[in-house]
């Protein structure tokens, strides 16, 4: 049995595992986890959306333990354009997007660099929707569970957007599910969905999802669209 306690009645963790780092030996294992966090949720319609290309492999063994469908929900982070791992906002595949405004002030962004990575980010996330869902629609979500999965959560952005795009097309009951995430991103998500289940949080002033695995690498689109067409429809 996997030892949780549950926050506000909406915010699942592994209390054991607050606040350490190199936890997971990678993704994989990351999300076999995270399944046993989220199973005792007992849903009864589940449906799991991975956000690519990390959160794929950690969706992988969460949607073989509930015995349900796996796609992806295409978001991605608006980069800086001296660091790629930084991000001041997100693109969801409907084509909205969030901006961190705080973090753009901070470090000087002018419009013409918002306008310049906004337009990156929709090529990105245009290039991904047609690899990744090969131009099927987005599954009905009105009557399932609809469980978010990336492989973890720092500022939260790339979540949010995937959650007001979720929304709009049509999402009822959301559920976040992350490895590891900041605390405060934690408590802020749990305001705009049903439930946030997250295995590791961490607080403090310095956060790097990678942190939390002792394996970290780059998953390749290619790598991601792989993993989905292999896994086997239910």
């Amino acid at each position: 049995m996997v030892e949780v306690v549950m926050k506000c009645e909406q915010i699942f963790e592994i209390e054991k595992l607050r606040d350490r780092t190199g936890l997971f030996a990678d993704r994989y294992e990351a999300g076999q986890v995270l399944s046993g966090l989220v199973r005792q949720l007992a849903l009864q319609h589940p449906l799991v959306l991975a956000i690519p290309a990390g959160g794929v492999p950690v969706a992988v063994p969460l949607a073989e333990a509930l015995n349900c469908r796996l796609d992806a929900a295409v978001v991605s982070k608006i980069t800086l354009p001296w660091n790629t791992e930084a991000g001041y906002g997100a693109v969801a595949f409907d084509g909205s997007y969030l901006l961190n405004e705080a973090m753009i002030r901070a470090v000087g962004l002018d419009e013409a660099d918002i306008a310049q990575g906004l337009e990156k980010t929709r090529a990105k996330v245009v290039r991904r929707v047609a690899a990744l869902r090969k131009g099927r629609p987005m599954p009905d979500m009105t009557a399932r569970e609809v469980i978010v999965v990336d492989d973890g959560l720092a500022s939260g952005f790339t979540m949010y957007a995937a959650v007001a795009a979720l929304r709009r097309a049509g999402a009822g009951e959301l559920i976040v599910a992350v490895p590891t995430g900041h605390e405060n991103s934690v408590r802020s998500l749990a305001d705009k969905v049903e439930i946030v289940c997250c295995a590791n949080i961490r607080s403090g002033p310095s956060f790097a999802v990678a942190s939390a695995y002792r394996y970290w690498n780059d998953v390749s689109e290619a790598e991601a669209e792989r993993v989905l067409l292999e896994f086997p429809e239910t």
